[in-house]
């Protein structure tokens, strides 16, 4: 019963059904993938107490210290810079003057040191900083210095426009879109964050982790249906395909993975923690969103062409896939290049300030890095165009003619 409805239910989407053994085999190895996935975030899923004792360990700040907001009452213009590159100090230049807001110095008037790069953002009277407040000692008044600038009022309106622009134009699937999304940050939040400070492996966390989410946000954003499935499969595929060419990559170029400051900071803080294995686990992660997008374009469009031409061969299936899948790949390998050439702009032209030459730029650990993870996760894409062609061309019925 249950089978001849869930066969109805596919003809109703797709137009026709499934045969029964692909689509066995194909849910058969989906669910054991589910099951190791949800088995490998139990196991690896760290206790409270043993992430509490981590965090505990690393105080932000001395006991007492506060960051309490302060309403910006004027701002000085900056301070010139001065012969040696510096930035020439003064008392009528590169100040704030706010109040504060909240907390044990509410009320009180001050005046904080802020960087020249600040006052040039536009802060301006009625703005808002973070300021932190340092008690003073024997009685002594507290001192105030620049924290940093408040956003979140600007932040919560561009996010509320950009998940209203989601559901507008999206409908129904941008709304399940929007929680899966909200879902993906829980578990990384919540999951692999924790779990890797605890000195979790980086690669079974990154494995793990990605196929959770995965498995929620393509079956709650394009519905639970063998397209779908199809799609899900190859973009598992191609999951361990991009972390196992970036294993054999961090290996054979010898990263260590540690390449800023935060890096140090973690490796002085944190016992136990693999950077090379957490440099595999950002590759996953980086990789999983372009990932998606391929398999289930390349899934839906090997439907697409069965539906529209029930008596092509699956070879001739597989081909017409595989021309929509070119240019796919075309586009897409931009799309990951930039992204990283983006995030990584600042210490592009810190290198081409140097004035290095290219084989000197490529010793370093940050460029080597970066050149990892862009090519991991573009082979991962890319040859999951093809398997992602394959394994629909596989599932989807043969050659024969539609039935009335």
């Amino acid at each position: 019963m249950g089978t001849g409805h869930a066969h109805r239910a596919a003809r109703r989407r797709d137009g026709f059904e499934v045969a029964r053994g692909p689509r066995i085999v194909l849910l058969v190895a989906l669910a054991l993938a589910g099951l190791a996935s949800v088995a490998g975030v139990l196991t690896l899923w760290p206790s409270s107490g043993a992430v509490h004792d981590v965090v505990d360990a690393v105080p932000f700040a001395a006991p007492g210290v506060t960051f309490p907001d302060a309403v910006v009452d004027r701002v000085q213009s900056a301070c010139p810079r001065a012969e040696n590159g510096g930035t020439a100090g003064g008392d009528d230049c590169g100040h704030v003057v706010a109040t504060v807001g909240d907390g044990a110095g509410r009320g009180d008037e001050i005046t904080v040191q802020v960087a020249p790069q600040v006052i040039d953002s536009g802060l301006a009277p009625g703005d808002e900083i973070k300021v932190q407040r340092t008690p003073g000692a024997d009685g002594a008044d507290a001192a105030y210095a620049y924290f940093g600038t408040v956003r979140s009022s600007a932040l919560l309106v561009m996010a509320l426009l950009f998940a209203l622009l989601v559901v507008v134009v999206a409908r129904w699937r941008g709304v399940f879109a929007l929680v899966g999304l909200a879902f993906s940050g829980l578990v990384v939040w919540e999951f692999m964050l924790p779990a890797l400070l605890t000195g979790e492996s980086g690669l079974l966390v990154g494995l793990c982790g990605s196929a959770a989410i995965m498995f929620v946000v393509l079956y709650l954003t394009h519905g639970l249906s063998m397209r779908t499935s199809t799609a899900l499969a190859g973009t598992l595929v191609g999951a361990l395909v991009t972390v196992g060419v970036g294993l054999v990559a961090v290996q054979a170029t010898r990263l260590t993975g540690i390449t800023d400051e935060s890096a140090g900071i973690l490796s002085t803080y944190v016992d136990g923690l693999d950077f090379q294995g957490l440099l595999a686990c950002a590759t996953i992660v980086a990789g999983l969103g372009v990932l998606n997008d391929v398999t289930i374009t390349q899934s839906s469009s090997v439907w697409e062409i069965r539906a529209a031409a029930p008596t092509m061969s699956r070879a001739g299936v597989f081909a017409s896939g595989m021309r929509i899948g070119r240019d796919h790949i075309a586009s897409t390998i931009y799309t990951i290049v930039f992204a990283y050439a983006g995030s990584a702009l600042a210490v592009l032209l810190i290198l081409q300030l140097y004035g290095l030459p290219l084989e000197v730029l490529l010793t370093t650990e940050e460029i080597g890095e970066e050149i990892v993870r862009t090519l991991a996760s573009a082979i991962g894409l890319v040859l999951a165009v093809p398997l992602t062609t394959g394994i629909a061309a596989l599932v989807v019925p043969g050659s024969a003619p539609l039935s009335e």
